[in-house]
């Protein structure tokens, strides 16, 4: 099993806090089951869960690194090899859902589909073999999605959060406010740069140190409007950052010293950041062979891990906070909540 398939494994959702692995805690079911599937540049996501009372019970997940964006950014086109994978793993999520007989069911696709000009051949040819309709959102609809999947870990004490999702193809921004209403985002950004399109365009540079700080000099240089749009309003007092992604996970995973990757252990957790930045500093030291060696990152993530480190250390510069809570969650989350509201 790869490393993005065993995190997949046993994995439980609860609502404002994270599974501590301490029986089965998980929430009864109170509605219809709901399928809901992220394909994004990298990997290919889905999630067969419940809602509940506190939170969403998962029947069955499913995850597969597809790399369906490469060689999109030089191109323009999605190549038949990436859609090819693409195409094997979503019959596996489609026989998935027809195993449990999902009714109400979401397929997205974000940044490789939307700067690819023939799209319309992955949505056609999910449709035709997979028996999936697959809907191409916008990168402002994608990071609604993120902010509402990781709204339930905004810090209790905290009035805001930078919430920061590092995609394949996009990284997305979203400050975080909490409100009477709920919680209301104050500044929302997507930025067409991910951890796919950074090694790609740098080449074997992405793998270096030299690489990483001009990847991490490039992307201060992105994110630096929107730091100036929200000016002083941004108080390490009053807001914290809130990461998730691969980079991110992969990042609490081996701050937390943890063998392989453990979604129970990592969702939720909080860090220091100036030890995560520590955690950035010995990676940016090893080569890939070595990256691959570490077990929370594999060799599938290993040529990513230094681009993603370069866009986590970017935010971390210019978003000041000294503690960062990591979320083993994102899109599929989002959907799921903005589902279940939408039957109940």
């Amino acid at each position: 099993m790869d490393a993005a398939s065993s995190r997949e494994t046993g994995r439980k959702l609860h609502g404002n806090r994270p599974n501590t692995g301490e029986g089965d805690a998980r929430p009864a079911a109170t509605g219809p089951l709901l399928a809901v599937l992220d394909l994004g540049t990298n990997n290919c996501r889905l999630l067969i869960a419940s809602p509940g009372k506190s939170g969403f019970r998962v029947t069955d997940s499913f995850s597969r690194i597809v790399r369906l964006g490469e060689g999109v950014g030089q191109t323009g086109l999605l190549s038949d090899a990436a859609l090819d994978r693409t195409i094997a793993a979503l019959k596996i999520c489609a026989e998935r859902i027809a195993k449990y007989k999902v009714q109400h069911v979401r397929v997205i696709a974000t940044q490789a589909a939307r700067l690819a000009r023939n799209a319309d051949v992955l949505v056609s040819r999910a449709r035709a073999e997979a028996g999936l309709e697959l809907s191409v959102i916008s990168a402002q609809e994608e990071a609604g999605l993120a902010a509402t999947g990781c709204a339930p870990l905004m810090g209790r004490k905290y009035k805001g959060a930078l919430v920061f999702d590092i995609g394949g193809g996009s990284t997305e921004i979203i400050w975080l406010i909490r409100s009477s209403e709920g919680h209301k985002a104050r500044l929302t950004a997507s930025v067409p740069v991910g951890v796919v399109s950074l090694a790609e365009a740098y080449g074997a540079a992405a793998a270096s140190r030299e690489g990483f700080a001009r990847m991490r000099g490039e992307l201060i240089e992105r994110f630096t409007p929107f730091a100036r749009e929200m000016g002083d309003g941004f108080d390490s007092r009053k807001n914290h950052l809130l990461g998730t992604s691969g980079t991110v996970t992969t990042l609490a995973a081996i701050a937390l010293k943890l063998p392989r990757y453990n979604r129970s252990r990592v969702d939720g957790s909080w860090h220091e950041t100036r030890h995560m930045l520590n955690v950035v500093e010995r990676l940016v030291g090893m080569d890939t062979k070595a990256l691959s060696q570490i077990g929370s990152i594999g060799h599938e993530r290993a040529d990513l891990m230094l681009p993603g480190c370069a866009i986590f250390s970017a935010i971390c510069s210019l978003w000041s906070s000294p503690v960062l809570r990591v979320a083993d969650r994102g899109l599929r989350e989002g959907m799921l909540r903005q589902m279940s509201q939408e039957l109940s």
